[in-house]
């Protein structure tokens, strides 16, 4: 069975790359992983009011996860079952490269929540690019 992956932020790219890859799960007829890779806040720069467990951070995760399934789902479609998977990581492209070993295809969004909006591609996805074991697809938002 063919196998696509697609990474998820609370962005418009990452809503469009999951809107794209539920709609290619449901051509192919594939399994669909949609993560939301995450890791914990580095010391500096530490804000008291953040919860310092990660299970918090795990949840926060999964309830982000379950979101964007529901708001982005194909409502006239076959049905696609996505495995959610909450992936704490290093970074995000590194956790979506190695999520992706094995897989046929990895979906991002062309841009995320970084901060150099002018860039046509956001850091993750140009990392993704360049290093994923399998073909990638970078879905860019609508206008």
């Amino acid at each position: 069975m063919t196998r696509i992956v697609v990474g998820v932020d609370n962005s418009v790219g990452g809503r469009a790359a999951l809107r794209w890859a539920l709609r290619e799960a449901e051509l192919r007829d594939a399994e669909l992983e949609v993560v939301n890779a995450w890791s914990l806040p580095l010391a500096e720069g530490w804000n008291s009011e953040w919860p310092a467990d990660e299970v918090s951070y795990r949840q926060a995760s999964m309830d982000l996860l379950e979101k964007l399934v529901a708001e982005c789902a194909v409502p006239d479609g076959r049905r696609v079952t996505p495995v959610l998977v909450s992936l704490r990581c290093e970074g995000p492209a590194f956790g979506l490269i190695e999520r992706c070993e094995g897989a046929d295809l990895l979906v991002v969004g062309s841009r995320g929540r970084g901060g150099f909006t002018s860039l046509l591609l956001g850091s993750v996805s140009v990392q993704c690019v360049h290093h994923a074991p399998c073909t990638v697809v970078v879905v860019k938002p609508p206008a």
